[in-house]
């Protein structure tokens, strides 16, 4: 089966291994495509831009949730009841 692959930099799981920190920082913060076969296997994202990621995952479910609860009703809370 071929599969794209969803990255501009991409290495060998050989390369990975004799020094991933050259790997990461050669991507300048961008994932890195890990290929086995020449088949993407997994991808390598810095830190930086796995927590960018679960920032947007988790704005777009807030999102959704704002969507979906736009029109019900509306409960009075006083704050003191908190």
């Amino acid at each position: 089966m071929i599969r794209p692959i969803l990255a501009d930099n991409a290495t060998s799981i050989s390369e990975l291994k004799k020094n991933p920190m050259a790997v990461v920082e050669g991507a300048d913060g961008f994932p890195v495509a890990v290929l086995n076969r020449n088949q993407p296997a997994f991808y390598c994202v810095p830190a930086e831009a796995y927590e960018l990621l679960m920032d947007k995952l988790e704005d777009i479910e807030l999102a959704q949730l704002v969507r979906e609860r736009q029109h019900s009703d509306e409960v009075e809370v006083s704050l003191n009841d908190l």
